[in-house]
């Protein structure tokens, strides 16, 4: 869940814009173009604890950002697209591809009409157990409990541990702890323990999931617009990486098998869950092309090169941090300026485990 710039980061960014640093980058990095990641899209709180505010933008801040990328010479395209162009000679004008993790059922009512407004293409990766009701969104889950209560339990690796939380600082701090704590847990342990969570607490989870994640309706009104594309995000959004092969390949496999039966259409992109470097492994980047689609998006940090130097199947993308709302430091990061491209990860053939 961690942003590609952090509020303490910002200051260096801005200077790096200020220095020029990010249109030599741009010039010299030779890149296709970029894909942005955004997950919430809603207006601003004023809540004092928001522990997932790095994860979410205004409907302001990125009709800004599309001003910006068209000013700043973008070509703004479709996941499609911007597949096409990592395998083509370098062309006179970058992309810039919009990606919505999560289907955040704000991404209809605030980023939707923001996009169409524009006449965007954009994409849209979902975990079908969501719409369906059943997904566990546990990050919901622990905001909940721990904005509503100052004194929580649980149990960790069986004993029951209690905590004393009144100020937002320390409400951040045991949220950070336990939420790296439910990311290391296989998926089974993981369930049992936000179970545990939400009865000792009354959180209801499936109203949460239901308040949160889009529905079938607003997919199939979302997939009948052309612009928009609908990909696959598995099937509950496990972290992978703490799964059998067997297993993560089901995940994979049954995510895009239902979404292609709800919409009677092939579904031709991933996003590999959370993202990050330790959430998925070279094995499931294989499992991603085998089960046939087209690209695999991650949230490593980094740009789109050329000539087919990325693989297709492990395309990098840049996290805006919510909590920040420069456009320099924006169009810094999507010079390429931050951080080295990411390297072609090799074919390799696996084989998946049986349970």
């Amino acid at each position: 869940m961690s942003s590609d710039v952090s509020w303490l980061s910002s200051l260096k960014l801005e200077l790096a814009y200020f220095s020029g640093r990010a249109l030599w980058a741009s010039r010299a990095a030779g890149g296709a173009g970029v894909i942005l990641r955004f997950e919430r899209v809603r207006p601003r709180s004023r809540d004092a604890f928001q522990p997932l505010k790095s994860r979410e933008i205004t409907p302001l801040l990125l009709e800004r950002i599309i001003r910006a990328l068209k000013r700043w010479g973008y070509d703004i395209v479709s996941i499609d697209e911007a597949c096409e162009r990592a395998v083509r000679l370098a062309g006179p004008r970058r992309f810039a591809c919009l990606t919505f993790d999560g289907a955040s059922k704000d991404v209809m009512t605030h980023a939707y009409p923001v996009l169409a407004r524009h006449e965007l293409p954009f994409a849209v990766y979902v975990p079908t157990a969501y719409p369906d009701g059943l997904g566990e969104p546990w990050w919901f889950a622990l905001e909940a409990m721990i904005a509503r209560e100052a004194r929580i339990s649980l149990v960790i690796d069986g004993r029951v541990q209690r905590f004393t939380v009144f100020k937002p600082a320390e409400k951040r701090e045991l949220f950070t702890y336990l939420a790296g704590w439910l990311r290391s847990l296989p998926p089974a342990e993981l369930s049992a323990a936000l179970k545990d969570l939400c009865t000792r607490h009354s959180v209801d989870l499936a109203a949460l999931s239901r308040a949160a994640a889009m529905d079938w309706a607003d997919i199939t009104r979302l997939a009948a617009d052309p612009r928009v594309t609908i990909g696959s995000a598995t099937v509950h959004y496990p972290v992978l990486s703490n799964m059998k092969d067997s297993d993560a390949w089901r995940e994979i496999a049954m995510g895009k098998a239902v979404l292609e039966t709800a919409l009677r259409r092939p579904v031709r992109h991933l996003a590999f869950p959370f993202g990050e470097q330790t959430s998925f492994r070279r094995a499931h980047v294989v499992m991603a092309e085998e089960a046939g689609f087209v690209s695999a998006v991650s949230a490593i940090s980094g740009v789109v090169q050329i000539e087919g130097r990325t693989n297709l199947h492990v395309l990098p993308r840049i996290a805006w941090d919510g909590r920040s709302r420069s456009l320099r430091a924006l169009r810094v990061l999507m010079s390429g300026a931050t951080f080295p491209p990411v390297a072609p990860t090799p074919h390799a053939k696996i084989q998946v485990e049986d349970d």
